[in-house]
């Protein structure tokens, strides 16, 4: 079967970022996020790309825009008009990833089948990119993680892997 995972890191209140900017730097999440998407296809807007300095290394970077005179001059980046055609690129994969912003997050849960979000014990105000909210009667939590606020993390945050019942 063909896995479709959610991936995101997302404050109390669903906040995602704030004009494009995430509002916190957690390397132990980041570290987690490269480690789970390396060597898979990802699936992102247009907004969220362009929000990276350059492709992230060895990953297949599935770019929706609706912007049909968009380009991108990058290898392992394919420009795509809806998130049907993304997910038809990757039917054939084991594990595809969508990993943001909002609003592809926000079409793609129906098509998901497991969630990998990264929940930060704080509420983030002004934020104004959002997770759509998990609903608990289509979703089971299979596993939680508790990682505590430390020197090098200023919000204490929890992994939380989700699947579709």
């Amino acid at each position: 079967m063909n896995t479709i995972c959610m991936i995101a890191a997302a404050g109390e209140n669903n906040a995602l970022a704030k004009d494009g900017n995430l509002p916190w730097h957690l390397p132990d999440d980041f570290k987690r996020f490269k480690k789970l998407t390396l060597g898979h296809q990802i699936i992102m807007g247009r907004k969220t790309f362009d929000g990276f300095d350059k492709p992230l290394p060895d990953r297949t970077h599935i770019i929706v825009t609706r912007d049909t005179e968009y380009t991108v001059d990058f290898e392992d980046c394919i420009v795509v008009h809806s998130l049907e055609d993304a997910l038809d690129l990757v039917k054939t994969d084991a594990l595809s990833f969508i990993i943001g912003g909002g609003e592809i997050y926000k079409q793609g849960e129906k098509f998901a089948n497991k969630i990998e979000l990264t929940r930060i014990h704080y509420t983030f105000e002004g934020a104004d990119t959002f997770f759509p909210e998990i609903d608990e009667a289509d979703w089971e939590l299979i596993e939680e993680q508790y990682h505590p606020e430390d020197d090098h993390h200023t919000y204490a945050f929890s992994y939380l892997t989700y699947l579709k019942k």
